[in-house]
């Protein structure tokens, strides 16, 4: 709950006028210019950091699979589709930041406070909606963890040749080590030493293909030509593998982990509140930045201290109910839920959706356009024509070595396994905010991956070694027809939450009538003193700082100074739910995903594809 607008009355004459000089202005807007650009620094270094883990699930090894299809069997043609989808991917996970920082609390959560104690029919809602939706999220989970299982041994295979496949996976399995060198990420306050390790290995991807597509002979003309849709769309072929895109660009885990991220404070109300002071320090880029990496050497340190590795192996394999903090039982449902602020979300929306948007757009939507064009480059307009079939992972590598040299092959497979472990470890943060949200059950990372890297071992290990190279990539694919099933099911509620007026509103405070009391100076210290009021109606007052007229009781001088004030509180309900034109959108895109994947399974149960 915000604190109510500060009121203060001043004594003296009103405010007057005044008409600033052609230098003031000159000077107003320098300092409108450092500001906006210290502002900049704020941004990057108290908000950044959602957005760059909530982007890793945008180009994992299925993303690369389906990319190397688009490109190697129709070139740049099907640019257009992978923007439309980065588009797409960019509105959902706006909605899911949204949800978090006006409410607090993650999607997962939100679907429990809906379904498990509804008023009517509960049991049908719990076990007939609730957990099913829990175990379709959970699903998701198992196959994208599967599909960063294969891209990540894949990469192991082709950097390693003689490495088996099996101690591949294994190896693969060890990236949860860096989770337990650092605090939970999914902790109140943000962990910036996490962050960082993610934003090193996207920008690793990022880099990576940089340096690749520059050494691919690429069309650039023809390539951006790509983002026009072509009547490539609508062959059988290029639907299918559009709606390929389509369903494997936007990923149900990486909703509830932006949900959960964005529920964290980064930046309080007292730093908020002192921005207008320290903004206007020439020096505040020099000390905050210093101050940052301060705090982050320490944190390294305090992570590899002996005292802090016993805690992390006690809490390795901790299992059990999450613990409530502070007194009485949660909220049952939305209606004894209380959301975040306002001032919170002030503070927080607009950062945290310009946060998600440049990370999407600049790495997520980049990263996957690379791939298609390095694909259409290489495999459709290469020397040797468009291809006879969609390329693999396999194919990428073993052409890319043989044409452009071993090093862009070996740079290629870094790109593969930067993506494929960072995505890993952002898949199981997300596994334990499923699990905490649904069914209030913690599981620790070390013991969450063994468990989901478990049962994708399995399967993926059997494939392996009775398939081949082919079935390994077949099995890709299928982890991306499963994550595009199940996304329906997760957006349905998603949409539905952020549509809520109920669901989506903040109290805020009013001051209704402010009584002024007005006392002399020379008896302020009397318990006796007279006393005088006036009731001054201040409900329209959009000011956080209210200047009044000063008041003099009969007989008495005015006093300078800030008078006290009381305030009558009142309360309002501020409304963050989405317009109707976003609500439209969404339910649209909504009807477009459920469509695609019907076409898709339908094709798939015919052999067309």
């Amino acid at each position: 709950m915000s604190a109510a607008p500060s009121l203060t009355a001043s004594s003296g004459s009103s405010p007057a006028a005044v008409q600033p000089s052609t230098g003031s202005r000159l000077g107003n807007m320098g300092k409108r210019a450092r500001r906006g650009m210290t502002l900049a620094v704020k941004h990057v270094v108290k908000h950044t950091g959602t957005g760059i883990v909530c982007s890793v699930a945008y180009f994992d090894p299925g993303n690369w699979g389906v990319d190397l299809q688009a490109g190697s069997e129709f070139g740049y043609k099907l640019l257009s589709v992978v923007l439309m989808a980065g588009l797409i991917a960019v509105f959902m996970q706006c909605l899911a930041s949204r949800l978090g920082v006006v409410t607090g609390l993650d999607l997962a959560a939100h679907c429990r406070l809906l379904l498990h104690d509804r008023p009517k029919h509960t049991r049908f809602w719990r076990w007939g909606v609730l957990y099913p939706l829990y175990a379709f999220s959970e699903i998701a989970i198992i196959a994208t963890d599967l599909a960063e299982l294969l891209g990540s041994a894949i990469a192991l295979t082709l950097l390693f040749p003689g490495l088996p496949l099996y101690a591949g996976v294994i190896l693969t399995a060890l990236d949860v080590l860096l989770l337990l060198a650092v605090k939970d990420p999914l902790s109140g306050q943000p962990v910036k030493l996490f962050e960082l390790l993610i934003a090193v290995l996207v920008f690793t991807v990022l880099i990576c293909m940089g340096v690749i597509v520059s050494k691919a002979g690429v069309h650039w003309g023809d390539a951006f030509d790509g983002f026009i849709p072509s009547s490539a769309l609508v062959s059988p072929g290029g639907l299918y593998t559009s709606i390929g895109i389509l369903g494997a660009t936007v990923m149900p885990h990486s909703l509830f982990l932006g949900s959960a991220l964005a529920t964290q404070e980064r930046e309080s109300e007292e730093e908020f509140s002192e921005k207008s002071r320290t903004w206007d320090s020439s020096s505040t880029l020099a000390s905050t930045l210093a101050e940052k990496t301060r705090s982050l050497v320490a944190n390294v340190k305090a992570g590899l201290s002996r005292d802090s590795l016993v805690r992390s192996a006690k809490r390795a394999f901790h299992m059990g109910r999450v613990r409530e903090e502070g007194e009485g039982r949660p909220p049952r449902n939305h209606a004894e839920h209380e959301n975040h602020s306002v001032g919170f979300v002030e503070r927080h929306l607009t950062h945290g959706v310009v946060d998600m948007v440049v990370s999407l757009l600049g790495l997520a939507l980049v990263v996957n356009a690379l791939i298609v064009i390095l694909a259409g480059a290489v495999f459709f307009y290469g020397p040797t024509g468009p291809s006879n079939g969609p390329a693999t992972l396999f194919d990428a590598y073993d052409l890319l070595a043989g044409r452009l040299g071993g090093a862009v092959a070996t740079l290629f497979a870094l790109a593969l396994l930067a993506a494929g472990q960072s995505s890993s470890i952002v898949a199981t943060l997300a596994g334990q905010v499923i699990s905490e949200g649904f069914i209030r059950w913690k599981v620790s990372p070390m013991l969450r991956r063994l468990l989901t890297r478990c049962l994708g071992l399995i399967p993926s290990v059997i494939v392996a070694a009775a398939l081949g190279r082919a079935g390994v990539s077949t099995l890709l694919v299928i982890s991306q027809v499963v994550l595009s099933i199940m996304l329906p099911f997760i957006v349905f509620p998603l949409l539905l939450l952020c549509s809520s007026k109920e669901v989506m509103s903040v109290k805020r405070t009013l001051g209704h009538t402010l009584h002024q009391k007005n006392m002399s100076q020379s008896s302020a210290g009397s318990l006796e003193a007279p006393e005088t009021w006036a009731d001054i109606d201040v409900s329209n007052s959009q000011e956080s700082q209210v200047t009044l007229p000063d008041v003099a009781g009969p007989g008495q001088n005015s006093s300078g100074g800030v008078r006290t004030v009381d305030v009558e509180a009142g309360e309002e309900m501020v409304d963050y739910s989405i317009g109707i034109v976003s609500k439209v959108f969404g339910w649209l895109m909504w009807l477009l995903i459920v469509l695609a994947n019907g076409y898709a399974i339908v094709t798939l149960a015919l052999g067309e594809n």
